[in-house]
Parts: structure tokens; sequence; C-alpha cells
């Protein structure tokens, strides 16, 4: 009879320690995703946003199709909760934001309303960190945008309007005025990071998260080496760094974030170049590794993608490799949720060219995986129904 009872004691405490391990099995990453990707319509093939089906486990992508008629949607974000898809369209004073409901079943975007950018040429649109608000940035007007989200997905009235302001860059050509070029909240919320690319700053703004509403930081700002022309900001995953992407003069330079003031401090400058590499070029979008370990730029010109290690607890990258991407302008390139594959979109060549992730060094390998999307400009991964 003891023997018995200690069996079933057994069998028991197995299945207790069973059920949260089956739950973890239940809750792990997806390894099918519909890929939505963002485009420039105008003198092009494309219609609007296009769709594509990407498998995490193999790497394999199926060809591209029309996922929802717009114009210009050059820049799409997906909400954190993966119902809604968010697009800027490009068309100088009458630019626009557009809110799609996800179709994800049917790798399609039902249109749900859309409003004025108010400003000129939006480029870039994230999310405040509750999912409660849409960030714009619009290039040409130099201005930053609040948008709350309602609650069926739509975009309401505007909670927020700043106009960038301060002393421009020494390019006459790039920095003739502000040109915000990527906003993004800071890990706590506290915090709105844009990216000046006019004003070879970053500038630091507070946001109230309850009311929508922006406000002057103190410090306001921080600038860059002259001409810089700061386009895109990456976080490190602990919160503590931050890596901007210089357009202009082909940099990356490093930060530490201070969280309690949102206060930046530079730590290095890098080129994103080979040293004897003289040609034309313009970087395009940065990323760090989910793992933290690596950061990645784009070179349009080169035609590459500059690979970097972090060192650990310093924020500075050291240059790992250039690795082409196997075409013409590569404006953006996004790491699938397993970080195991970087998917890099040429704009000039009109296709999306995979490459997989070295989980050591974090070099780039072409897997040959590459698909056809007229004029592509950015992507968002979407789990797949």
């Amino acid at each position: 009879m003891r023997i018995t009872r200690r069996v079933f004691a057994f069998v028991a405490l197995a299945t207790v320690f069973a059920l949260p391990l089956a739950n973890a099995a239940e809750k792990k990453s997806p390894s099918q995703y519909v890929v939505y990707v963002g485009t420039y319509t105008t003198k092009t093939e494309s219609r609007g946003i296009n769709a594509f089906r990407f498998d995490a486990a193999t790497g394999k992508m199926t060809p591209a199709h029309l996922a929802a008629e717009s114009p210009d949607p050059s820049f799409v974000a997906v909400h954190p909760n993966g119902k809604y898809l968010y697009a800027v369209n490009e068309a100088g004073q009458s630019s626009m934001v557009s809110a799609f409901a996800i179709d994800a079943a049917n790798e399609k975007l039902i249109p749900l309303n859309q409003l004025p950018a108010l400003g000129a040429d939006p480029c870039y649109i994230s999310f405040d960190r509750s999912g409660k608000y849409v960030f714009i940035a619009n290039y040409s007007s130099g201005n930053i945008v609040v948008f709350p989200i309602l609650p069926d997905g739509k975009l309401g009235e505007h909670t927020a309007l700043v106009q960038n302001a301060g002393t421009l860059g020494p390019n006459k050509e790039r920095q003739e005025g502000p040109h915000a070029h990527w906003i993004e909240a800071s890990p706590d919320n506290r915090f709105l990071l844009v990216a000046d690319l006019g004003l070879d700053e970053v500038l630091l703004y507070h946001f109230d998260a309850a009311t929508g509403s922006v406000a002057p930081n103190q410090p306001a700002f921080i600038k860059l080496k002259a001409g810089a022309g700061p386009r895109h900001i990456g976080f490190h995953p602990n919160g503590k760094f931050v890596f901007a992407a210089g357009e202009v003069d082909s940099t990356v330079t490093s930060f530490s974030f201070d969280a309690k003031k949102g206060a930046l401090k530079q730590i290095a400058v890098l080129s994103t170049l080979p040293a004897d590499y003289s040609g034309r070029n313009d970087v395009a979008e940065i990323a760090v590794h989910p793992n933290g370990k690596f950061l990645y730029v784009s070179n349009r010109g080169h035609d590459s993608i500059a690979v970097f290690a972090i060192q650990p607890g310093k924020g500075t990258p050291a240059l790992v490799a250039h690795v082409s991407t196997g075409g013409k302008e590569p404006r953006h390139f996004a790491i699938d949720p397993t970080g195991k594959f970087l998917l890099a979109e040429n704009q000039f060549s009109d296709n999306v060219a995979e490459f997989h992730i070295d989980p050591r060094t974090g070099k780039l390998t072409p897997t040959g995986e590459v698909i056809s999307v007229p004029s592509p400009v950015c992507l968002q991964f979407v789990p797949a129904k």
C-alpha cells in the first residue's frame, strides 16, 4: 500500500511540474509570420502595402502580394497587440497617416481611417510603450505629432504638435532646415527621443502618457558631430545605451542614456564604411540585435550592412564586417522575432534579401532567399493565423 501511495504521489508531482512546461511550450514564439512591407508607389509598380509569408524555422519566404492599396505608404508599424497596422503616406503638404485592421489569416489589411499628418513628408511612425498613442516624424516640415489610438484602432485627433528648432548643420543641401527623421519613446515611456537630420541633434522631450502631451526636457537635446545628419536610432535592450545612425557623414554614434534625467552622453563615433571606400553613401537603418551583442547599420551607395560587436557594459561598437546586401539602396532592414535572420530591403533592386545571423559573431550570410517587392521601404512581422 505504501508503494502504491508513493507511486501515486510521484505521478501527481510529475504532472504538476509538467503543466508549466507544457504551458511554456504552448507560449513559445511562433515560426510562421506574415510580413507587411511599406513601399513607394509614385513612379513605381507598387500599389501600396505588400505582404508575404515568412517561416522563422527555415527562413523560407513566399512570393509577395498586395495587402492594401495606399499611396506611398513608406513607413509602417504594427501595434503591440498585433491587431492593427499604421502607415505614413508621404505626399508633401498633403501627407496622411493611415490606420488598418490586420487580417493575418488572409494576409490582408482592412482600412479603418486616415488623418492629415499635420506636416510634410512623414517618414517614421512608432508607438508609446502603452500602445495608446502613435508618434509621427514629419521630415520636410521638421515637426513631430502625437495621435491617440481609439478603442477600435482608429486614429483620434492629435494630442501634441511640436515644431523642432535649433542651430542647423553645415551641409547646406541636406540641412537647410529641421528634418525630424525618427521618433520613439524611452523604455520607461517618460521621454521622447527625436533624431533631427537638419539640426545634427537628438532632441529630448517629456511625454505624458496620461494626456498624450509633449514638453521640452532639460537637457533639451544633444549635439552630434557637425554634419552627421542623424537619421535613425536604436536602443540597446538594457536601456542603458543608444546608437544613432548619421545618414550624411556615414557614422554611428553611441551614447549612454540616463533614464532618470532623459539625458544622453556621447561614448564613441565610428565610420560605417570601409577605410578605402570613397564613393557616394547615405546611411539608412540601424538596429541592435535582441541579444544586445551586435549592432547593424545599412549603407546606401556602398550597398552593405555594417556589422558591429557591442562591448558588454560599455556600449562601444567595434567593426566586425561589411556584408553586401546583394542589391541597390538598402533603405531598411529588420531582424526577425527569433533573432536568427535579417531581411534587407533593396529599394532600387525591388527585392527583399535574407541573411542568416551567426549567434556567436553576428556576421551575416546570404541564405539565397530573395523575393520581389516593388520599391520596398519598411517591413514588419505579424504572427500568422
